[in-house]
């Protein structure tokens, strides 16, 4: 028998993989380039092997009309302006992500930032919450704060990931070690799937592709990728590059074909 949480999580995945725009940065740093018209921007990546965006509640309540892709509904949020933007703080809930219809949520967890013990607290809240409601929980693991030296070592990395599993999450998404083979060891101790972030905005096409094959060699389940897809000059086409990577299994000379290069 299928379950609600089966139902929903086969509306942002395709085949068990993912590639998703996450689309959250309004609250944390405005109508920054690329997202100033966001319901345009969903719009326009929908149809280009897409499999899910990831909004705050206010936006998918403000969409002109429905999307062709999964909608996971961001639960958390702090900005840039404020006194902390490390904390992160919930914004929302389950119920009225049920109520919106979106088919996932997610909560932003920084370990090793001294706001961590709460935030913790907050995602075992969501992850029971999305147990009674059958809703799916994608868990942002970041190694993120005063206790953390180098948030790309492997073990570090690793830790931050388990414990998104640990706590009841359906898919974490951390950051890429830099390399398969570490990164495998992030992936062979997280029980759950794994996805990647994509860090800051690159000017460089083929360095995302090289982490985003990199990460499914090391067995990540895909990405999810903000501004090196809603800045990049054909958005599009840079996800027909990386679809092709996570779905077909493409080389990345295979993939820049995709954005003529």
């Amino acid at each position: 028998m299928v379950t609600g949480r089966e139902i929903r999580l086969s509306r942002i995945l395709r085949d068990g993989k993912m590639l998703c725009i996450p689309m959250d940065h309004g609250i944390s740093s405005g109508p920054i380039a690329g997202i100033d018209d966001i319901h345009s921007m969903i719009y326009r990546c929908e149809d280009s092997g897409l499999t899910s965006v990831l909004i705050n509640k206010g936006i998918l309540r403000s969409m002109p009309r429905p999307s062709k892709v999964g909608i996971i509904v961001h639960l958390s949020g702090s900005t840039s302006l404020g006194p902390a933007p490390n904390r992160k703080v919930l914004m929302g809930s389950v119920e009225d992500a049920v109520r919106l219809g979106a088919d996932g949520v997610s909560v932003h967890i920084n370990i090793g930032s001294k706001e961590e013990p709460e935030m913790l607290i907050k995602l075992g809240h969501v992850a029971s919450e999305c147990i009674e409601w059958n809703m799916p929980l994608i868990a942002m693991m970041y190694p993120r704060g005063e206790n953390i030296k180098n948030p790309h070592d492997p073990d570090v990395v690793a830790h931050t990931a388990r414990v998104g599993a640990e706590a009841g999450a359906d898919i974490v998404k951390t950051v890429y070690t830099g390399d398969p083979d570490s990164f495998r060891r992030v992936v062979k101790g997280c029980p759950v799937p794994i996805v990647i972030a994509g860090g800051p905005k690159t000017s460089n096409d083929e360095e995302v592709l090289e982490m985003t094959k990199g990460a499914m060699e090391a067995g990540a389940v895909g990405v999810t990728f903000g501004r090196n897809i809603f800045q990049h000059r054909d958005p599009p086409a840079m996800i027909r590059a990386l679809a092709s990577i996570i779905f077909e299994n493409a080389s990345v000379k295979e993939a820049l074909k995709e954005i003529g290069e």
